[in-house]
């Protein structure tokens, strides 16, 4: 005999089988249609669940008009005490497109999906936490967390799509091999679009890939595109899309892309620092360097933002203050304090020069990001054939670093080089010019 179904969340408790909404043990009287909806957002608790989607789950078999969705979640606020004002305790509206329940849910006995959706719900909420401090070290534990999510639940393409990300992030801060993280990444994108093409967490997670590691420009922006259309307030769609068409060249729209992800949620440390990128890439360097204090402001120990400020005073040739940030952005990343030596002896007894020649040194030694930092600093130093020559190494190889060679300012000291739009041409960004 089946077990029955049994959610939980804040006061309230739904019995699937009796069809009865209770508070405590005061059971609530619910329309029926307005009992349905409910229970179709509470079994996907978390996801955007669009109008069309309702109606399809809630009225098979009748035409009736999308306004009749907004009728019964408003019944359905009234009866669970959920304010009048944003944010929503338990039924948020999505604008234009929906609405998704986000009060974390417990699940008991043994539904038809097997889903323990409340845990699972809750893994990949820290495992996106985990991805939003920018930190090297968060990134395994990110992934500890979807993988867990996608052992309790292999059906929830939300936890998929998180893995995705996840791997994308170990190949950028080259954690692991970018052949392997974003052949991992591109398989865990299209399994949570199996699972759910309409989820606009599958389309960023395949976006992300088709960007940052296959350099698909059009097909990235395809999928971005559709993850915004499914769920207009998806802040991290919004801030790769705006990535993606800085990259093309299209900077003011990329801005324009970000500035909406900040209206959709003002306290992100991570939008802060992508609207300093933006500054930085439209060489208005104050302020980068001001919207990067913004994110320190909020997440001290944000490295992202120390790493952004040192680029920033680098060019505007402001050499002791580069210096200081990259120091404490060192400190921070853990480095012990005699290993920075050699950097500041190179800068005391050679200036920016000096430590160029570092650099050099160091890379030509490591393993990685070699290429991709030495076709950088051989720029710098005016050496344009070694930088040519490690730069086409580096496209070789797919390097993630690269998808803003058009516009990123590092690479201002190759720009005036014919090979630079043989590299641009490469991978597929001259046209986009």
């Amino acid at each position: 005999m089946p077990v029955s179904e049994h959610y939980d969340f804040g006061d309230f408790s739904v019995d699937v089988a009796e069809r009865r909404l209770s508070k405590g043990s005061q059971a609530l009287r619910l329309e029926p249609k307005s009992y349905d909806v409910l229970l179709a957002l509470v079994r996907r608790a978390g996801q955007l669940v669009t109008k069309r989607r309702l109606l399809e789950l809630v009225w098979p078999e009748s035409f009736v008009e999308e306004g009749i969705v907004a009728v019964h979640v408003s019944s359905l606020r009234k009866t669970l005490g959920d304010r009048a004002r944003v944010p929503h305790r338990f039924i948020e509206t999505v604008p234009g497109s929906g609405y998704r329940f986000v009060a974390a849910v417990g699940r008991h006995g043994t539904p038809p999906a097997g889903r323990r959706q409340a845990e699972v719900y809750e893994l990949v909420q820290c495992g996106r936490s985990l991805l939003a401090t920018g930190a090297m070290s968060d990134v395994s534990s990110a992934i500890a967390a979807f993988r867990e999510a996608t052992a309790q639940d292999p059906t929830y393409g939300a936890a998929h799509a998180g893995l995705a990300r996840a791997h994308c992030a170990e190949a950028q801060l080259r954690l692991r091999s970018t052949a392997e993280a974003y052949g991992d990444a591109k398989t865990a994108a299209l399994r949570a679009l199996a699972m759910d093409d309409c989820s606009a967490d599958a389309q960023l997670a395949l976006g992300t890939v088709l960007f940052l590691s296959e350099w698909n420009w059009v097909g990235a922006e395809k999928s971005l595109s559709r993850a915004i259309e499914l769920d207009p307030s998806h802040t991290d769609a919004y801030l790769l899309y705006g990535q993606l068409l800085e990259a093309r060249g299209q900077l003011e729209r990329g801005l324009e892309m970000k500035w909406r992800a900040l209206e959709h949620d003002s306290r992100s440390a991570v939008v802060q620092l992508q609207i300093a990128l933006s500054y930085f890439h439209q060489r208005r360097y104050d302020d980068a360097i001001d919207w990067a204090n913004k994110t320190l402001a909020i997440d001290p120990a944000h490295l992202g933002a120390r790493e952004q400020l040192a680029g920033a005073y680098l060019m505007k040739g402001d050499f002791d203050r580069h210096m200081a940030e990259s120091l404490r952005h060192a400190e921070s990343f853990g480095v012990p304090p005699e290993a920075l030596e050699p950097l500041k002896r190179a800068y005391a007894q050679g200036g920016r020069p000096g430590v160029v020649r570092l650099a050099i040194e160091q890379a030509s030694e490591a393993r990685g990001a070699a290429d991709m930092m030495l076709a950088v600093h051989y720029g710098e130093a005016g050496d344009l054939d070694a930088a040519f020559q490690h730069l086409s190494r580096a496209i070789d190889t797919h390097d993630p670093c690269l998808v803003h060679l058009a516009v990123a300012p590092m690479w201002d000291t190759l720009r005036g080089d014919p090979r630079f739009d043989e590299c641009l041409t490469r991978m597929g960004l001259k046209e986009q010019q």
